[in-house]
């Protein structure tokens, strides 16, 4: 039987009204549900590690349950300001949205407090489903709530 053809709304809808609520509810069995079974996540945040994450790891892979699970333990998510591109014709797509992270009662993040994000995550899809998902955020504002200087970043000029 034939797969459907996704149309460039059928792409936001996933990510914005499936995967994205998904997970400001809070429902990792929904967030695993938009993801093919052998589906990975990549993070890069400024000059940390690269951190990558398996929904069926295998060997020394890391989780989807680590980094999900650490969000949700700590925090409340909510997520605005979409502006989502989709490359209907080989099936990817780019959102750029802030998200907002309130520490929950009882987070190791209490004291930080609200974090406000800089997001863009990039999606390559098989079928309706994501497969591979890269995020690249910025916390402009965290710096400062730590009572740290903020730096330039690599490679920008004096």
């Amino acid at each position: 039987m034939a797969t459907k053809k996704m149309t460039r709304a059928d792409y936001v809808k996933v990510i914005e009204k499936k995967y994205f609520a998904s997970v400001m509810k809070q429902n990792y069995d929904a967030v695993l549900a938009n993801f093919t079974e052998d589906a990975r996540v990549t993070i890069y945040h400024g000059d940390n590690p690269v951190q990558i994450f398996f929904k069926n790891p295998k060997g020394k892979h890391q989780s989807f349950k680590v980094f999900y699970g650490h969000l949700f333990d700590n925090y409340l998510v909510n997520f605005g300001k979409y502006n989502t591109v989709v490359d209907v014709a080989n099936k990817k797509a780019a959102a750029t949205f802030t998200p907002h992270l309130k520490p929950k009662k009882g987070s190791a993040y209490k004291k930080t407090g609200d974090l406000h994000l800089n997001n863009c995550n990039f999606f390559w899809f098989r079928g309706d489903k994501i497969e591979d998902m890269i995020i690249y955020y910025a916390n402009p504002t965290l710096g400062k709530k730590l009572g740290l200087d903020p730096k330039m970043p690599t490679a920008f000029p004096k």
